[in-house]
Parts: C-alpha cells; structure tokens; sequence
C-alpha cells in the first residue's frame, strides 16, 4: 500500500505559524498590568480572578471590560448570587475608567441568580449560551463563580438524571466560551489552600489578589500564577486601588527590559561644589551613585540642592525625592541659589517629590520616581532622606530606586541623614 501526503492547507498552517498570530492580545486597560503579564492579555483565553472580600476582584474585572468593550466588541457581565446589580453599578460608577454610555449598548449585566437558586448547573450553562448566542460579545465576566459551586452540588441536583457534576460543567463551559472566541472571566473567593480546584486546571489565565496587614497598614498583592502561550512576569506585585481603578506596580526586573547605556567612563558632571570638582577629576563620573551621610546640620541637603542647580544651569531636568519636608518648604529654602527652582518646577524641568514610606510600599515610591524621571526626562537625581533607628523600609526602597534610576541612564545622588 502507498501512503498518499496530503499537502498542508491554509488551516495546517495556522497551526504551525508564529505565536504571535495566533495569539492575539487585549491591552488591559489596567496600569501595570500588561507587563505583569508579559505583553497583553491572550484574545479568547479562559481566565480566573481569584481572592477573597474586598480584594478588588470585581473592580480588576470592570476595568478591562470597560477598557475593551464598544457597539462593535460587546461585553457580557454575569452576576451570580452577590450584591444586586444595580447597587454594584452605583458602586462601581465612582471610578473614572466606567463608562454609563456604554451600558446597554457596548456592556450589558445579566443576573443568574434564578439559575443557580433552583440548583440545576444545566440551566446556569444555558443561560449563559443563549446570552453569548444572542449578544455575540467578545468579553464575558462571571461574578462571583464561587456561589455556582457551592449551590452546584447538593442533593437534589446529585439525584437529577440531566445535572451535571461540578467539574464537568467546568469544562463544557469554558469549552463553549472558547468555541464562541470569547475572553472570558471567572471571578472566584478562593484562596491558595484551594488552587487544585479542577477549575484552575482548565483555565488559561490565573490571577491571585490578596491583602494583608503590615504594621499599620494594609498592603494589596496581585500575582499571576499561569499564562499559557507567553512568559508572565513573576512574583508578587504591590497594587493600589484609587477612584482611577487598579494600579499595579511591577517588580523591579522589567526595568531592566529597558537598560539605558551607560555614559562613558570620562564623563563626569559638576556638583557645583567650589573646590570639589577639582579634587574629584572634574566632578561626579557619569552614570554613578553617590551617597552622602554625615550628622545633623553637615551640609549634606546642601550639597545635593547645589548638584541639582549646576544640572539646571546646563539645561539639564532634575527629580529631588523629599521624605521630611513638603515640596513648599524645600523650594523655600532654595531661593538663595541663582538658579529659582521655583520657576524651573513650573516650567517641567524639575519635579520635587514627597513621599511617605509608611503609606507607600518599595514599589510604589519606586515607580512614582520612575514615573517623574519619564515625564521631566531627567539626567540627576537626589533622593534626601533620613534614617530611622532601625533602618527599616528606606534602604530596600533606595537600593530599588538606584537600579531603576541606573537602568535609565540617570545620576542618582543620596542624602542620608542618621536619626
């Protein structure tokens, strides 16, 4: 017998084409979070977003669908046994990214709690395909997804020949979401004891938000544990929740995506320092970290300011990150130089920042100095801080800060002030 080879057709092909065709992604709409997960989010993936109360789950959810969702690319939200839809949108309507004028056109809320109140998974995945049938989204949420367990298994549904068990009903509902080319989010109460749950196994996408206490404070972490087609970035990420929405911080290794080359060895900056300069060869070698420390009343906030002015002199932008004093009383002090650095901050080329390390973890102060050093486009920096008797949450932040800073090319400039 001879075997016959079939030539590949145009369906053969896409399967072995580029990654990048057959993947096609969604950007979130969510700051951070598309270079937490490594470029976009997967088109059509089958995603959970997972944690307990008050994580910001349904929040994280919203944002995207509202990023995403038009006449042309409708969106389906299902809500389940939770808080009643319209208070959730009275909610919800609070944060700049909802858009009202989309309701009933591009994003549309389902209700499905008589489907699962009568304990019968068979109508609850009905429903939910002839909603997607009718609409034809490209988005559909599923909030919560926790209540379908847990009414999913009792023992009028075990003893109903036509019910499904849990697992299965799993599966034939991401199989439809997929089927229909649909990105589609379950959102779940789990926490990480329950991670073998069979739903994590079929998911394509797996985010993990979580809260807890520090100290005084409550700090909120986002991760994503499974991606598939693309690498994510790992680890635990800081995420804030303001009337903007969610806002991620990512970990320091995507900065370094985007190392700046270093200045040449024989380049150096001016302090400004009379007399200095000359000792040092003709100043500070470029691209290095200088750190000052000294005690109380040594001149150290001085020397930065005069390393900040000899920069602007040159035409060159400057970002000084303040933990002691205002902006205000910063500036004030500073009016005896040539250079006003009053007028340089209305103009955009210097930027004084306050920060609060009790309110603000390593991530965030970081990527608000990060932030103002891309806006300003900044070559110097000075970060004037002072030491607390233990020494706790500055020196991890400073040490982040600097290899940020580094990675951009910048000239970072410590002040360190013992208690």
């Amino acid at each position: 017998m001879t075997d016959t080879i079939t030539p590949p057709t145009d369906r053969d092909s896409n399967l072995v084409a580029p990654a990048a065709s057959l993947l096609p992604g969604l950007t979130t709409g969510v700051p951070g979070l598309d270079a937490v997960l490594g470029g976009t989010l997967p088109e059509y993936s089958f995603n959970i977003i997972a944690g307990g109360p008050g994580a910001g789950k349904t929040t994280l959810a919203q944002q995207i669908m509202f990023a995403n969702a038009s006449a042309e690319r409708p969106a389906l939200y299902f809500t389940v046994l939770g808080e009643p839809t319209l208070k959730m949108l009275r909610y919800q309507r609070r944060f700049s990214f909802f858009k009202p004028q989309t309701l009933g056109a591009g994003v549309h809320f389902i209700n499905l709690s008589a489907e699962v109140l009568s304990q019968d998974l068979n109508r609850v995945l009905e429903r939910i395909e002839s909603e997607v049938e009718r609409y034809q989204p490209k988005i559909v949420v599923v909030d919560s997804f926790r209540p379908i367990n847990a009414h999913g298994l009792s023992r009028r549904s075990a003893d109903s020949d036509h019910a499904m068990g849990l697992e299965l009903f799993i599966q034939n509902l991401a199989l439809s979401l997929t089927t229909w080319e649909v990105t589609s989010f379950l959102i779940g109460e789990y926490n990480a004891e329950e991670a073998r749950s069979p739903i994590f196994t079929v998911a394509d996408g797996i985010f993990w938000l979580t809260q807890a206490a520090d100290r005084n404070s409550t700090v909120r972490k986002f991760e994503v544990t499974k991606v598939r087609g693309q690498g994510q970035m790992p680890g635990m990420h800081t995420f804030r929740i303001t009337d903007k929405g969610v806002q991620i911080f990512p970990r320091i290794p995507e900065q370094q995506l985007r190392r700046a080359p270093r200045p040449p060895r024989d380049k150096r900056l001016q302090t400004g320092v009379i007399g200095l300069d000359e000792m040092m060869g003709g100043g500070i070698p470029a691209g290095d970290a200088l750190l000052l420390t000294g005690p109380a009343g040594s001149g150290k906030t001085t020397f930065a300011t005069q390393f900040i002015v000899a920069g602007l002199r040159d035409g060159e932008s400057a970002v000084v990150v303040v933990f002691e004093e205002y902006p205000e009383a910063y500036l004030a002090r500073a009016r005896a130089y040539d250079v006003d650095l009053a007028e340089q901050v209305r103009a955009g080329k210097l930027k004084v920042i306050y920060l609060r390390p009790l309110d603000l973890s390593v991530d965030e102060m970081m990527q608000e100095i990060l932030d103002a050093v891309e806006r300003t486009g900044a070559k110097r920096l000075v970060i004037d801080w002072r030491t607390n008797q233990r020494g706790e949450g500055l020196k991890p932040a400073l040490a982040v800060t600097r290899k940020g800073a580094e990675a951009r090319g910048l000239r970072p400039c410590r002040v360190c002030k013992p208690a």
